[in-house]
């Protein structure tokens, strides 16, 4: 799908959302905060081939999408609040020089502003219920240039990880290709969490998250650019 055809349809209906987003110029607003990381380490939650480094598998986590064929949606915003947030995401193969990959599914799941997960809830481990709630969860299939792209909001944080973002590959059968996670830079995150929806500075940093701790490097998004106040645009390559 063409960008600007992405946020013609994207865009319509974002509901609650804080601070509805002008994405379109979010990328050049001369004025916006532009974190970029160049994901060239070998560390060891990468395997690697030359200069093509697999992007590190990670679990999948406690709170995984039930049935994201039911999902299938740019938009999963749903009725959650927070800073805006457009994701893009480019697949590519490992075992084709890093090629794009087009024709796969992408799926996406991460935790509101308050740290609270859809699908999931009345226990321990999250004490809101939300078991018959979808928000935040969705499923793309890649362009022909291996994107995907998906409308949000800024994730939260939650108690003992760092701020992250969950993605799986699958391929045409829906076969799991890659489980993998997206990290976020300190300080874009103090930046957003100093918002009025979200819950201040989260209490695990990168370095000491269980998940990124070794791994850190191949997690982080390429490029985050943007503000508060019109929408952050995220980019990063997953290599299968």
């Amino acid at each position: 799908m063409k960008r600007k055809d992405f946020f013609k349809k994207g865009l319509a209906g974002l509901g609650t959302i804080v601070a509805v987003p002008a994405l379109l110029s979010a990328c050049s607003t001369e004025d916006s905060e532009d974190i970029k990381n160049t994901n060239d380490s070998n560390d060891t939650g990468s395997e690697t081939d030359g200069d093509c480094s697999l992007s590190p598998s990670e679990t999948a986590g406690p709170f995984p999408i039930k049935t994201p064929s039911d999902l299938v949606r740019e938009n999963i915003i749903g009725d959650r609040s927070g800073v805006a947030l457009l994701i893009t995401l480019t697949i590519q193969d490992q075992s084709d020089d890093c090629e794009p990959l087009s024709g796969v599914y992408v799926d996406l799941w991460h935790c509101d502003a308050q740290g609270d997960y859809s699908e999931y809830g009345g226990t321990g481990m999250q004490s809101t219920n939300y078991t018959n709630n979808h928000f935040l969860r969705g499923r793309q299939t890649t362009d022909a240039n291996g994107q995907a792209s998906f409308i949000s909001i800024f994730p939260g944080w939650y108690n003992g990880r760092a701020p992250h973002i969950h993605i799986e590959v699958l391929d045409q059968n829906e076969n799991s290709i890659r489980v993998t996670q997206i990290a976020f830079p300190k300080d874009i995150c103090d930046t957003v969490y100093a918002t009025s929806d979200y819950n201040g500075e989260a209490n695990t940093l990168n370095e000491s998250d269980n998940v990124f701790s070794d791994s850190l490097d191949g997690n982080m998004l390429d490029s985050i650019t943007g503000n508060t106040t019109d929408g952050y645009t995220l980019l990063k390559t997953i290599t299968v």
